[in-house]
C-alpha cells in the first residue's frame, strides 16, 4: 500500500514541477492576469478560466491525442505562429499606446469598466491563439505521461493541472500586493510599457517559430 501511495505521489510531484517550470515563463497570459490583478478585475474568472483551459489542454495530452497535435503544428507552423504573431503584436500596441498615454494612470483607475465577457474574451485570444500553450501542455507534458502506467498516469496530470491553479491564482490575487506601488506617478504607463515589450519580443519570437523571418 506504501508502496503504491510513494509511487502515486511520484507521479503527481513530476506533474506538478513540469507544469509550474513550463507556466512560470514570461508570457502573454501571464502578463495579462498579472495586470488583471493589479486592477483587481474579474480576478477570479480570469484565474478560473487560464487555470481551467490549462487542465483541459493537458488533459488532451495526457489521453493520448498529443501525437495528433504534434504532426498539425508541423505542418501547419507558419500558419500558426503567424497567426500568433499578428494577434501579440496588436495586444502590444494597445499596451504602448496606453503607455504614452498622458491620462493612462488615471484611465486606469477612473475609465470604463471591461466587462466579464470582454475580458474573458480576451483572456481566450490569449490562451488559444498561443501556439506555445498546445506545444507546452498538449505535446511536452503529453509526452512525459508515457512514463507512467494506469493510474500513475492520472495522478501525472493531476499534478500538472494542479500546478496551473496554484500559479494563476497566487499571480492573480497576489498582485494586490503590489497595487500601493502602482499608485505611484507613471507606475501603470511602466508597466503598460514592459508589457508591450514583452508582447513584441513574443511576436518576433512567433515568427521565427514559423519560419518566417
Amino acid at each position: 500500500m506504501s508502496g503504491l501511495m510513494t509511487s502515486a505521489m511520484s507521479a503527481f510531484g513530476t506533474g506538478f514541477a513540469i507544469g509550474f517550470s513550463l507556466i512560470m515563463a514570461i508570457g502573454a497570459q501571464n502578463a495579462f492576469v498579472l495586470r488583471q490583478g493589479l486592477m483587481r478585475r474579474h480576478i477570479f474568472a480570469v484565474a478560473l478560466f487560464c487555470a481551467g483551459t490549462d487542465s483541459l489542454l493537458i488533459a488532451v495530452g495526457v489521453s493520448g491525442i498529443s501525437f495528433f497535435v504534434a504532426e498539425f503544428a508541423a505542418q501547419h507552423s507558419a500558419l500558426m505562429f503567424g497567426f500568433a504573431s499578428l494577434w501579440l503584436g496588436a495586444y502590444g500596441a494597445l499596451r504602448l499606446r496606453d503607455a504614452i498615454s498622458d491620462d493612462s494612470h488615471i484611465a486606469h483607475h477612473n475609465g470604463a469598466q471591461t466587462g466579464l465577457v470582454p475580458t474573458l474574451a480576451i483572456t481566450a485570444m490569449l490562451t488559444f491563439g498561443n501556439p506555445h500553450v498546445y506545444l507546452d501542455t498538449v505535446v511536452l507534458i503529453g509526452a512525459v505521461s508515457l512514463q507512467f502506467k494506469a493510474m500513475n498516469k492520472v495522478y501525472y496530470g493531476c499534478g500538472a493541472a494542479f500546478s496551473s491553479f496554484v500559479f494563476f491564482f497566487s499571480l492573480a490575487y497576489g498582485a494586490r500586493y503590489l497595487a500601493s506601488y502602482m499608485d505611484r506617478r507613471n507606475a501603470w504607463r511602466i508597466l503598460d510599457a514592459g508589457i508591450a515589450l514583452i508582447m513584441f519580443a513574443l511576436a518576433i519570437s512567433m515568427l521565427r517559430a514559423g519560419g518566417l523571418i
